[in-house]
């Protein structure tokens, strides 16, 4: 375990040097901060105008920043030929790609928390109190933190298979069939044809289902979020980022580099 800390380590310093990580907690932050005119503008509740926006914005920024720099993960290395020099260590290829994700969820960890703390100082700034939102916001960042590991495990895994351009499109893509998975469930109890009923029930689980994790909505009207939706938010998210992260080693340690 010492080996994949000094990998997360080397990988969370080099996401924190990325140009492409600044630029998106940048426009993150201000969307985020421009939710506080548009709360202003907006009739109804403020906090609840802040909060969706807020929410909104750093999950759809963290996806940008679990693709493009989850694709680079591996691809890097191997461009700057750095990657001969790591494996002639004694490192074994699996602590490599184990690292490289747990480098990458770190960075992931402190982006969502700088965003969480920029919605609520937000919410308390426009409603000089207390609002539920202030509350709510948290747990509904966490759901937001545990797709982005979703993300970054297909962005991994899919960077082991193929090039950096293909691996971003298809992680993306899985991203927008994931927001609708659920939907594959109804279908298949809908259909009386045997074999499309199994086949999208397969489809179900196979593909990500991230609405899961989807609890804007419920946060940013100031309602709680259950705590057994959590848990089980996060079994879900810990053993489907388990699956990409072996199915990526297994990947990865039958390359040949020569």
């Amino acid at each position: 375990m010492t080996k994949v800390a000094l990998v997360a380590r080397n990988t969370f310093r080099e996401s924190v040097r990325d140009r492409v990580l600044y630029n998106l907690i940048f426009f993150a932050l201000l969307m985020i901060g421009s939710s506080l005119l548009v709360g202003q503008l907006a009739i109804g509740n403020i906090a609840k105008v802040i909060t969706d926006i807020g929410l909104s914005s750093m999950r759809f920024f963290g996806m940008l920043i679990a693709i493009f720099i989850g694709i680079q993960l591996v691809s890097k290395e191997i461009d700057r030929r750095t990657i001969y020099s790591l494996l002639s260590k004694p490192l074994h290829r699996s602590e490599f790609v184990l690292g490289k994700f747990v480098g990458l969820g770190m960075t992931l960890a402190v982006n969502s928390s700088v965003m969480a703390a920029g919605i609520i100082v937000s919410v308390l700034w426009v409603t000089q109190g207390y609002a539920p939102q202030v509350v709510t916001a948290l747990p509904a960042s966490y759901m937001v933190f545990l797709e982005l590991l979703v993300i970054t495990g297909i962005a991994l895994a899919m960077s082991t298979l193929s090039s950096p351009a293909i691996s971003a499109l298809v992680t993306f893509l899985l991203y927008v069939v994931g927001n609708f998975s659920a939907n594959l469930l109804t279908m298949a109890e809908s259909t009386d044809a045997v074999a499309a009923k199994w086949l999208l029930k397969g489809l179900y689980y196979v593909l990500p289902n991230l609405s899961n994790f989807n609890v804007i909505t419920t946060a940013a009207h100031g309602l709680t979020i259950p705590i057994d939706r959590i848990a089980a938010a996060t079994v879900y998210a810990v053993v489907y980022c388990g699956i990409l992260v072996a199915i990526a080693a297994l990947v990865f340690d039958r390359r040949d580099f020569k």
